[in-house]
Order: C-alpha cells, then structure tokens, then sequence
C-alpha cells in the first residue's frame, strides 16, 4: 500500500543519500575528523526523521483508520503498534 507520505520520504531520504555520498567524498579527500562527525550526525538525523515520518504516518492510517473502519481488528493493531514501537 503506498501512503500520501511516501513521496516526501522518498525525497527525504533521497537528500540524505546525496549528503552520504558528500560525506564519503569528505572521507576520501581527507577532511577534519570533525567536519566529519558533523556531517554524519545531519545524515543519521535525515534518516531518523524519514523513519520515524514514515511510522507515524503508518500509525495514523493504516492502524487507526483501519480500526475505525473495521479493516484492523483492535488486537492486530494493538500488535503491531508494539512490533513498530521498537523503531521509534
């Protein structure tokens, strides 16, 4: 099933991949250890944003409206709201 938000992740993540492939370029040319971890961290932020963008969107459709419209049953749910809370 594809969500409304799939787009902007993919965008999002797309960003990140060309930042990553910056960084590896830094890494090759040698820049500072600190430029680095820098630029590493904006990286791991982008994509724990994409991730977390992608849950909740998750959450909000597919589990709670799937409930509502009888899609979901509670306990099914209820089940994967707690296999999905681990990636939050």
């Amino acid at each position: 099933m594809k969500h409304a938000s799939h787009p902007r992740i993919v965008k999002r993540l797309k960003r990140a991949n060309g930042h990553l492939a910056f960084v590896i370029a830094m890494l090759e040319v040698g820049r500072r250890c600190v430029d680095l971890a820098q630029q590493l961290h904006a990286v791991e932020s982008a994509i724990t944003n994409a991730k977390r963008a992608l849950i909740h969107d998750h959450i909000q459709h597919c589990l709670g409206d799937g409930v509502g419209s009888d899609e979901v049953t509670p306990a099914a749910a209820l089940d994967e709201f707690k296999q999905l809370a681990k990636y939050l």
